[in-house]
């Protein structure tokens, strides 16, 4: 479902040669499966998961969704793919501090054109699958820490992405609330068939993956 074939990215800092973050990367990815990836800080790991979905480009390399070469595409049609097939989740919720968690989770939504009937409709669901249906009214401010993330976690599964993309989702949690946070992610996953790469540091996280990489000197391998 999701392929990246021979990823190498390179930074020039302006004073020495290019700085080669990732080299020759290769990785896969099925429907429904996931997939955790360690390592250091500075390894490179956020800058993957953005090559991964879209976000960033590679030096060299192909990233395939559905054998679609998503770098080959024009930057209007990266969003699209962005916006319909990927979802993101942050260290950070990345919510919209002026609306209500169910304006932010029915965002993606309408920016993809649904009406606000539909969109609304749709994010009071997900809203009520992360346990949330008594703060859809509330904006971040009026939320706690965990019900944030939570929130964030129904905006990234609106629209039943092919995949969901986690870059520490629960380094900002404590621990209590970082496994709540894992448990939903995952469990929905499987409700959704939906796929997942999660980047992070958290070693009983990576072991509830199917898969898990470490990234070190730029080099993906099987932990």
């Amino acid at each position: 479902m999701l392929r990246a074939i021979n990823i190498s990215k390179d930074f020039n800092d302006g004073v020495r040669n290019d700085l080669h973050v990732l080299k020759d990367i290769s990785f896969s990815l099925e429907r429904a499966e996931t997939s955790a990836i360690i390592g250091s800080s500075g390894s490179g790991k956020t800058t993957l998961l953005n090559i991964l979905g879209g976000l960033d480009k590679p030096t060299q390399g192909q990233v395939l969704l559905n054998d679609v070469d998503v770098h080959q595409l024009s930057e209007k049609q990266r969003c699209t793919v962005r916006n319909e097939h990927f979802g993101f989740i942050y260290q950070f919720h990345h919510l919209l501090p002026e609306f209500t968690a169910l304006e932010n989770v029915a965002m993606p939504l309408l920016i993809k054109g649904d009406s606000i009937e539909q969109a609304t409709k749709k994010a009071d669901e997900v809203l009520a699958d992360v346990g949330l249906s008594k703060r859809v009214h509330h904006k971040p401010s009026e939320m706690s820490g965990g019900e944030r993330q939570r929130a964030a976690i129904a905006r990234a599964l609106i629209h039943k992405p092919d995949c969901i993309l986690a870059d520490e989702p629960t380094g900002n949690l404590d621990r209590k609330n970082a496994e709540q946070a894992i448990g939903l992610i995952v469990n929905l996953n499987k409700e959704y068939n939906t796929s997942l790469v999660i980047v992070t540091h958290d070693l009983k996280i990576a072991e509830r993956m199917d898969s898990v990489y470490t990234l070190e000197d730029g080099v993906l391998q099987n932990a």
